[in-house]
C-alpha cells in the first residue's frame, strides 16, 4: 500500500486540458479522415449557399420584372384613359368647327355665334397644351393605313388609285403617334371617262366625294 501511494506521488499531476488533449487521436489516419469529412461539409455548405443565392437572384429578377410589368400596365391604362378623353374632346372640336364653318352670314358679329367660336378656340388650345395637334390636310396624299382610315372608295375621280380624294374628318397626332387617323375617301383608280363626260369637268371629284370635314354632327 505504501508502494501504491509512493507511485501516485511520483506521477506528475495533469490538468483537465492535458487529460483531454491526451485523449485526442492524432494519428495520421484519423487526421486524414477528419480533413476529408470537413472538406465534404465545406463543399456541401458552399453548394447550398450557391443554391440559396441563385434562388434569391431568381426571386429578385422575377420581382423586378413583375414591378416593371405592373408599372408598364399602369402607364398603358393611364394612357388609354387619357386618349379616350382626348378623343371625346376632338369629337367636340369637330362639331364646333362644323358649326363655325356653316354659320350664316347674318350671324357675323352675333355674341352667341362669337361665343361658339370662342369655345372652339379654347378647346383647340386645351388640346395643344396636351400635345395634340391636327394632321395636315390629306387630300392629294397617297393613302397610308398608319395615318388614314378609308371610309369609302371613289370611282371616276380621275385620280390614281390609292390617292386620297376627300376628307371626312381631319386626323390628330399626339407627340409622334396617331391619336385618330384621318377619315378619308380614296380613289380606286377606275376609268373616269363616263364621269368626265357627265360632269363636263375631268378634274373634280365625283358627287359622293366628301368635302373637307363634311361629316354630320356627332352626338
Amino acid at each position: 500500500m505504501d508502494d501504491e501511494r509512493n507511485r501516485k506521488k511520483a506521477m506528475p499531476h495533469r490538468s483537465r486540458a492535458e487529460e483531454r488533449a491526451a485523449e485526442i487521436d492524432i494519428s495520421p489516419t484519423k487526421l486524414l479522415a477528419d480533413i476529408e469529412r470537413l472538406t465534404a461539409e465545406r463543399d456541401e455548405a458552399r453548394a447550398q449557399a450557391a443554391e440559396y443565392l441563385a434562388g434569391l437572384q431568381r426571386e429578385r429578377a422575377e420581382f423586378v420584372n413583375f414591378r416593371r410589368r405592373t408599372e408598364q400596365d399602369g402607364a398603358a391604362a393611364a394612357s388609354r384613359a387619357a386618349d379616350s378623353l382626348r378623343l371625346r374632346i376632338v369629337d367636340a372640336v369637330d362639331d364646333f368647327d362644323r358649326a363655325v364653318e356653316v354659320r350664316p352670314a347674318a350671324l357675323d358679329g352675333d355674341p352667341w355665334a362669337e361665343g361658339i367660336a370662342a369655345i372652339d378656340r379654347k378647346l383647340r388650345a386645351l388640346l395643344e397644351r396636351d400635345g395634340v395637334r391636327p394632321m395636315d390636310p390629306t387630300v392629294g396624299e397617297r393613302f397610308d393605313p398608319r395615318l388614314h382610315q378609308a371610309l369609302s372608295h371613289v370611282s371616276g375621280s380621275g385620280r390614281p388609285a390609292d390617292e386620297v380624294v376627300g376628307e371626312f374628318a381631319r386626323g390628330y397626332l399626339i407627340a409622334d403617334r396617331v391619336l385618330r387617323p384621318a377619315l378619308v375617301a380614296v380613289s380606286d383608280g377606275g376609268d373616269s371617262d363616263r364621269g368626265d363626260s357627265d360632269r363636263g369637268d375631268g378634274d373634280g371629284p365625283t358627287d359622293n366625294t366628301p368635302n373637307d370635314h363634311s361629316t354630320p354632327f356627332t352626338d
